[in-house]
């Protein structure tokens, strides 16, 4: 091993996955239907007309894949809680089989030694919920999210010790209320579509509120976000400096006000009469302390200084930049250190943790049975080394969340795009480590970029 590469205090490594992507058991044990179940009946939203009916059957393969992820090392293992098993009108009467299947995870993760790390709200959104409310359009659906995650954490905080409130606000938000390529698909007017976002920080207020009132006082909580993170052209304090503006000003709405629990007065400037509405009382909500702060991370973006009012230049990447089997990720050897930096110096975060990073490949397996991702393993070992220089700084990184464990429904890329470390047979469900993940082993076994 090389002892250059070790790192100076223990990471917790782990793999995440999401409800929706893996679950399949659509129509099992009492679920309703959520928004990504109508979306992608719709034709043409979803590649080949995908969908998560089936997905990877974890539902059924829980004990298996449980099994898997102790045979590879995994120390943790995030999970995300389906809202639609748990109350499938939205709200009112819980569903005792959706609960029980949580509650069945988190002792199996436990009894093989993962430490479960729990995702309140990983976007599958009860339809119903769409239909009575326009879904986050409406800041009821935040308090119900409140609800909904008060109730999850007094059931299974006895034993799940961190949890996620929401997964990527700008996702659930953004890409499905304004741009409308993610599920429910619409594309609102520049206010309607601004309140949308706001809202979607008010459900992370609610439910971290209801998780503080209903889990043990040991339970930590946090967020995690797709924030996007400029790193500088090159390291110098004026390239440096604009890097940090760049990414505060890109955040504004979403990572900016859930550490400051105000919205900086250049957005509500910039947006006008456009601005969303608000009370002190839900900035409150939105802004209140959190116990870490999760980044996922995917993009490579870059700034330089520029002679200009904002201080900066975004520099585009060109159209030969390497990328991986998804437009959105491309190669960046420095993004997650640079991430994690600004999680620290511009946001105040003390204890920051991926919550994703990872790689589409275009895998397949060979005659011996045998999955030979080298460019994914390649893209893990860059990663972790970006990981090893910011824990080497002295930055506070505790834990990685590899995306994902296994192959899964990838949104509106349907199947057609694996991201796991594990291979999945979407037609015998059979499952295959890939080198990845056999890399991945050693690296947790050694806590050391290998």
């Amino acid at each position: 091993m090389n002892q250059f590469y070790a790192f100076p205090k223990p990471i917790t490594w782990g793999a995440a996955t999401a409800s929706y992507q893996i679950e399949g058991a659509a129509h099992a044990d009492g679920r309703s239907p959520c928004i990504w179940d109508a979306f992608c009946a719709q034709p043409g939203r979803v590649l080949n007309g995908d969908s998560g009916i089936i997905a990877c059957d974890h539902y059924h393969r829980m004990e298996e894949d449980v099994k898997l992820m102790a045979d590879m090392g995994l120390q943790a293992y995030r999970f995300s809680v389906a809202w639609p098993r748990i109350f499938p009108d939205g709200d009112g009467r819980p569903n005792p089989k959706g609960l029980d299947f949580y509650n069945r995870l988190v002792d199996c993760l436990l009894r093989h030694g993962i430490e479960p790390w729990m995702t309140m709200y990983h976007w599958d959104l009860p339809q119903v919920l769409l239909e009575r409310f326009g879904g986050w359009q409406s800041k009821e659906t935040a308090k119900l999210l409140g609800d909904f995650a008060g109730y999850v954490a007094q059931h299974l905080c006895d034993r799940v010790k961190n949890v996620f409130t929401v997964n990527e606000i700008f996702c659930f938000t953004e890409y499905s209320y304004r741009l409308g390529v993610q599920a429910p698909g619409l594309v609102l007017p520049r206010k309607q579509a601004n309140q949308v976002t706001h809202n979607g920080c008010l459900g992370h207020g609610y439910a971290l509120q209801a998780i503080r009132q209903n889990a043990p006082s040991d339970v930590k909580i946090g967020f995690t976000e797709n924030t996007a993170i400029y790193q500088p052209i090159w390291e110098t304090p004026e390239h440096i400096e604009a890097a940090r503006k760049a990414t505060k000003a890109a955040n504004y709405n979403i990572v900016d006000v859930l550490a400051n629990g105000f919205y900086d007065p250049a957005f509500l400037a910039r947006e006008g009469a456009d601005a969303p509405e608000f009370n002190d009382e839900e900035m409150k909500l939105i802004g209140a302390p959190v116990d870490f702060a999760g980044l996922n991370i995917y993009d490579c973006l870059y700034a330089e200084a520029a002679d200009n009012p904002e201080g900066y230049r975004m520099v585009p990447t060109t159209e030969a930049y390497p990328k991986f089997d998804v437009p959105f990720v491309k190669v960046g050897p420095q993004k997650l250190y640079w991430g994690i930096r600004h999680y620290k110096e511009l946001w105040g975060y003390d204890n920051i943790v991926i919550g994703e990073s990872g790689v589409a490949c275009d895998d397949h397996m060979n005659t011996d049975g045998e999955v030979l991702d080298t460019d994914r393993t390649m893209y893990l070992r860059s990663t972790f080394m970006d990981a090893h220089r910011a824990v080497s700084e002295g930055y506070p990184l505790n834990a990685f969340f590899v995306w994902s464990l296994m192959d899964n429904f990838e949104w509106v890329y349907g199947y057609s795009k694996r991201f796991g470390m594990v291979y999945v047979n979407y037609t015998t469900q059979e499952r295959t480590v890939k080198l990845s993940g056999k890399y991945y082993s050693n690296v947790i076994r050694e806590n050391a970029v290998l």
